[in-house]
């Protein structure tokens, strides 16, 4: 039986109410751009030859407190790092895109102790960010931009450095169906920021395996999980 993407969701948000209605999420995701791969998509001219993070996701709830509104002072000694670590590829200028990710992701992270304010939810991405140094980590095992690898070699490479397993996204070319494009790649930690294999969560069991499989290709950024068995592309900085 072949579900609507909209249905799909909504399984997945009434199976999960009804196990567990007040339960605090249990993953957060850290998630990297490659800016090269990103601005090809949004048609943005980042200069930018390392990887930046997107976001801290909780693997529970969305927009979870609509009146607790982004504050840029709260973060004011933040911001240096921000501009440099967290940037807003399609508007540099402008501190929407950190507006966007609190009311989204920020609000519901605060649902922990760790996490109950801006400045502790935004700083704790940052650290998070930079101990993991995934541009490091990927140039250490030589996956380096201008290049095809195989799939293998780059998750390989992530799991050799981490001893966890990420998720990888590509950006896939309707021109060139025979290649794909590096794009995003998530690490996970759990609770008490400790890594954790990304396809590992606590509440997989109170989904139906056709929803969960589903949940598991679906994202909200334009890109896709990586095909295991063609080549993906890592871009170099774009000159222009």
């Amino acid at each position: 039986m072949n579900l609507s993407s909209p249905l799909l969701f909504c399984l997945a948000a009434v199976f999960f109410s009804a196990a567990s209605p007040h339960q605090i999420w249990n993953k957060l995701t850290l998630t990297h751009h490659w800016p090269t791969t990103f601005c090809s998509m949004e048609h943005c001219h980042a200069k930018i030859s390392y990887w930046t993070l997107h976001g801290l996701w909780p693997d529970n709830g969305n927009e979870c407190n609509s009146s607790w509104h982004f504050n840029s002072s709260q973060i004011e000694d933040l911001l240096p790092d921000m501009e440099k670590s967290w940037p807003d590829l399609i508007k540099p200028s402008s501190s929407s895109f950190w507006k966007y990710e609190w009311q989204k992701h920020g609000t519901c992270a605060a649902e922990a102790e760790s996490l109950n304010s801006q400045h502790k939810y935004f700083s704790k991405a940052l650290e998070l960010y930079h101990k993991l140094d995934l541009s490091s980590a990927l140039n250490k095992f030589n996956i380096i931009p201008s290049d095809y690898y195989n799939f293998s070699q780059i998750e390989g490479a992530i799991q050799s450095f981490y001893g966890v397993t990420p998720k990888i996204q590509c950006a896939h070319s309707s021109k060139n169906t025979q290649v794909q494009n590096l794009g995003q790649i998530e690490i996970c930690f759990d609770s008490e920021f400790t890594l954790l294999d990304c396809e590992k969560n606590p509440n997989k069991e109170k989904f139906p395996k056709e929803v969960w499989n589903n949940l598991l290709v679906k994202t909200t950024s334009g890109f896709k999980v990586c095909d295991h068995d063609i080549p993906v592309y890592y871009p170099p900085l774009s000159l222009k």
